[in-house]
């Protein structure tokens, strides 16, 4: 008879309760989990990224509150896997103790199985030992941690250097606000001090370089633009496709560049010929069209088969046309995807610079772009915003464009105070010399067109300026008296019958695409505005085919302060006429400006204009060969990059470089003065005039057949310019003011300007009279002098 030993039972027992499947397989999950763990972890613990400092590996692996969590999830785990294996084999013995000749025979046929309980109780040992060894490991990478993070805070306190005045502030800033942009973690922020000041030195510059960084890495030079020399382009049909597809005003746009071509082509040989000889660096340039963006709303798309302003398209369509054929190289973008692209910003809102260098010399856009830009060029805006051409169909006057000035003396306006040069502002007519005159191409014709258009004119005919309907809306008088003597054609838009403001003895041609409606113009006696829109391109196309204008005078003149159009718009200029380009520069046979109030007055100008015989005329700047002339000239020689005091020599002066003229009514540059190394246009053309109370700069350089030129400025802002010129100073004070240099008569004092920015030819007061600089031009062309080319 065979003797069972009682122990031997409940070995046989525990054994028979873990090998069972359910319970091999919990264990065995244990086991495997255990296992990889541990390699994880060890592998943690042995990780180090090649660059990175020693402060960085300890705190982002031991000290982290993540690691941590981790270890303590793992020794928490394997205690529990401890407990269940007891609990289980208590549960077993109690269970099964009435199996007892069932277990003399297990004991019998499973002898080993008491070699194998022994091993799976040193597992569980083990596990024992390894929870153990877990959270002595956590007590050791917890003291680690403190003692990093001791080191850390020696290492990344915000250093007190006068070099760096805004470094303190800054870090205070991204502690509050480092969540508020994902660029900051894009670049490595994570909430600790010592990312603060790694981004604040090594992104941004508001703090010093950390010394224990790795200052050996090469730092990214800006490379210099490769020098190509630009070379005439005749064939535009690249320039088709940069320009893209898919909104209508892009096809209006690459329709007139088409039509235009030959124009273009002809222009650039000819302007080829009078530069022979100069170099010409091919620009990379930039051209991103802000209001056809959907984020701006694109307003003008739908509206282009509908009678919308399609003014602002036709000067883009010719500013891209001009720099293509030019030479330059172009990148055109119409969506924010596209200029970020372009740009090369960081990922995030915008709060971040740019860590690449601009790949772009000149950037062309507009004020919808100029928001756009700075949003998502971050600190890199003001680094890069000296090659920006902001093309501004109204103009920003000096007193509008400076913020604080415009802040504190009423000019904040929804446009403007952006602190830029005030050349850097293009607009489409000459409407004040503080901007540069960017301008738009009318279609020229050539001697025999013209010979055909005199010939096919019809002498009653006229067609009204307005496509919209609601430029109609109240005209019934004017249209009546017209009706007596002409034919009134009209291309207002409508949908299914005639609008109700187009009275019916209107023949209505609807919306003409550009080529008809040349046509008409060809066959038109008159071409009649009604006050509005304000200074488009149509009666400049009207005068090139052979038509008069004629448009009302304003009384009082239409400005921000009496009329809702001009109502925001970071200008004071007062205008006169619906078109004061028209009045001013062309003028009769061409075009008549009368009041329209007085029946009379305009009665007796049909009468006149049908008598009144005119060739068809186009300003000297409006054709091709003028625009490519003027962008030509302003890429070769403004530069607002360049440092003030290099820029502005004379201002340092103790005597200005001028004398009297013999006639004694205003100063000229001396013959024997050294000229101005980095002025444009050259010093030499530059008149000093003092002009009346109560006038502008701009009126006073045109009364005497010059142009009033604000960076001739600086040379004049000198206490001995006002003794020159003989007028009698008592005290004389520098102040910001955009109305000086100028003298008070009634106290006899003389006021120069302090803030270079306020340089403005615009601007008059009862109070003063201001000192002004005045030039030559070229014959049809205002913005350029005779040596401007």
């Amino acid at each position: 008879m065979v003797t069972v030993n009682p122990e031997g039972k409940i070995m046989v027992r525990r054994c028979l309760v873990t090998l069972r499947p359910f319970r091999l397989f919990v264990l065995g999950i244990g086991f495997f989990s255990l296992c990889f763990l541990m390699t994880s972890l060890g592998g943690q613990f042995s990780a180090r990224r090649t660059g990175d400092s020693p402060f960085t590996i300890r705190t982002e692996v031991m000290g982290s509150p993540e690691s941590r969590g981790v270890l303590r999830k793992m020794s928490d785990l394997l205690e529990l896997m401890v407990k269940r294996m007891d609990t289980l084999a208590r549960l077993e013995n109690s269970s099964e103790l009435h199996r007892a000749s069932e277990g003399h025979l297990a004991a019998d046929r499973f002898t080993p199985g008491a070699g194998l309980m022994e091993r799976l109780q040193a597992i569980a040992q083990n596990v024992s030992d390894i929870a153990v060894k877990v959270d002595q490991i956590l007590r050791h990478s917890l003291l680690l941690h403190n003692k990093v993070s001791e080191g850390r805070r020696d290492q990344c306190e915000a250093p007190s250097d006068p070099k760096f005045p805004d470094c303190s502030g800054k870090v205070e800033w991204m502690r509050a606000r480092w969540t508020s942009d994902p660029c900051y973690a894009f670049f490595g922020v994570d909430g600790t001090e010592c990312s603060f000041l790694i981004y604040l030195s090594e992104v941004e510059w508001f703090c010093p370089p950390l010394p224990w960084r790795n200052q050996t890495a090469p730092q990214m030079a800006s490379k210099p633009f490769p020098k190509v020399q630009a070379v005439f382009r005749s064939n535009l049909s690249h320039l088709l496709e940069l320009m893209g597809s898919g909104k209508e005003s892009l096809i209006f746009m690459k329709k007139r560049t088409k039509r235009l071509t030959a124009q273009w082509a002809l222009a650039a040989q000819h302007l080829a010929q009078k530069l022979v000889g100069i170099q010409r660096d091919q620009k990379q340039i930039l051209v991103h069209i802000g209001f056809l963006t959907e984020e701006s709303g694109d307003v003008f798309s739908p509206r282009v088969l509908k009678g919308g302003p399609l003014g602002e398209m036709v000067q883009w369509a010719d500013i891209l046309a001009a720099l293509y054929v030019l030479g330059h190289s172009l990148r055109i973008t119409v969506s924010l995807k596209e200029l970020q692209s372009n740009l090369g910003v960081p990922p995030g809102r915008g709060n971040c610079p740019l860590t690449m260098p601009l790949p772009f010399d000149l950037i062309y856009t507009d004020y919808h772009g100029l928001q756009q830009m700075k949003q998502y060029m971050g600190l890199s805006f003001k680094k890069y915003r000296c090659r920006i051409r902001v093309i501004d169909t109204f103009g920003t006057e000096p007193a509008y464009n400076h913020e604080e000035y415009a802040t504190l003396h009423g000019y904040r306006t929804n446009w403007g105070y952006w602190n830029l040069n005030p050349k850097q502002f293009m607009t489409m007519f000459p409407h004040t010399p503080d901007n540069s005159f960017m301008g738009f191409v009318s279609e020229e014709l050539n001697e025999t067109e013209k010979q055909l258009v005199k010939g096919g004119k019809t002498s009653n005919m006229a067609v009204v300026y307005g496509k919209e309907a609601s430029i109609w809306k109240g005209k019934e008088k004017f249209l009546g008296i017209l009706n007596k003597y002409m034919e009134i054609h009209g291309t207002v838009y409508y949908e299914s019958q005639r609008p109700p403001e187009v009275p019916a003895f209107v023949k209505n041609h609807g919306l003409l695409p550009q080529p008809e409606f040349q046509q008409l113009l060809r066959k038109a006696k008159l071409f009649i505005g009604f006050g509005f829109p304000y200074e488009g391109p149509a009666p400049l196309e009207a005068i090139a085919n052979g038509c008069i204008f004629l448009q009302s005078r304003f009384h009082p003149p239409h400005s921000s302060l009496n009329h809702e159009f001009f109502r925001g718009k970071p200008t004071s200029r007062e205008v006169f006429s619906q078109h004061p380009y028209a009045e001013n520069f062309i003028g009769k046979p061409h075009v008549w400006t009368v009041d329209y109030n007085n029946s009379e007055e305009f009665e007796a100008a049909i009468k006149a204009i049908m008598r009144t015989q005119v060739d068809p005329y186009l300003p000297y700047e409006y054709t091709c060969e003028g625009m490519l002339e003027r962008i030509h000239a302003y890429i070769q020689h403004q530069d607002f990059c360049a440092a003030p005091d290099s820029a502005l020599p004379a201002t340092k002066a103790l005597q200005s470089p001028f004398v009297l003229a013999p006639n004694a009514t205003h100063l000229q540059w001396a013959p024997n003065a050294s000229l101005a190394p980095r002025a444009w246009p050259p010093a030499h053309s530059l008149q000093a005039w003092l002009a009346d109370v109560g006038r502008a700069c701009t009126d006073a350089c045109l009364d005497r057949g010059l142009v009033c030129e604000p960076s001739f400025f600086p040379f004049l802002n000198s206490q001995d310019t006002f003794q020159k010129l003989q007028v009698p100073c008592d005290s004389t004070e520098s102040e910001m003011n955009h109305l000086y240099p100028a003298f008070a008569q009634p106290g006899q004092e003389c006021f120069l300007q302090k803030e270079p920015l306020l340089f403005s030819c615009a601007g008059a007061s009862t109070k003063y009279r201001r000192l002004c600089p005045c030039r030559d031009f070229r014959k049809g062309q205002v913005a350029l002098c005779k040596d401007c080319l």
